[in-house]
């Protein structure tokens, strides 16, 4: 079974027992400039603020994480890594002061290395997954405008940063 479905197991298995915890495990989201809530930047990606907020972000996962596992697993690991630490720092460092939580910044950041993956590699395959990817996920970017308060548009932004980031150090490798 491929890693992505693995990861997004995990995640649910999580929230499972977020749920039975009575949402305990929320306290070890991000919490923006404070030391407590730096252990955060690497739990966030596998909390969530409930069973909807999971299911909405559980297809695009799959889909964009599964485009990015199709560059090898050492790519899904190393992005998905990369995303999650500086995606994660980034929220740590802007993020309104809340509790930030939710795979929604590595969704970003699969977007961000997908889209500009195309742009710096300039292979066929690489920018035909780079249109697929605007075709059947650009409107995610509404996600970056601040819309709602339970949203966490400093996670949508870090993350998309972030998997910019992770095209352009493996176009320099």
């Amino acid at each position: 079974m491929p890693i992505i479905i693995w990861f997004v197991l995990f995640i649910w298995a999580v929230a499972c027992i977020d749920l039975l915890l009575g949402h305990a495990l929320l306290r070890y989201g991000i919490l923006p400039r404070r030391l407590s809530g730096l252990p955060g930047i690497l739990f966030a990606p596998f909390l969530h603020g409930g069973l909807r907020h999971l299911m909405v972000n559980t297809l695009p996962l799959l889909v964009l994480g599964g485009l990015v596992l199709l560059h090898g697993q050492r790519v899904f690991i190393q992005t998905t890594l990369i995303i999650t630490v500086l995606g994660g720092g980034g929220v740590w460092l802007i993020g309104r002061p809340a509790i930030h939580v939710g795979a929604s910044s590595l969704i970003f950041g699969y977007f961000g290395y997908l889209v500009f993956r195309g742009m710096v590699k300039r292979s066929l395959a690489s920018i035909a997954v780079s249109i697929v990817t605007v075709a059947a996920y650009g409107g995610i970017l509404w996600g970056l405008i601040p819309h709602s308060f339970g949203v966490s548009w400093e996670g949508h932004l870090c993350g998309l940063l972030a998997g910019i980031f992770c095209a352009r150090v493996e176009r320099s490798q």
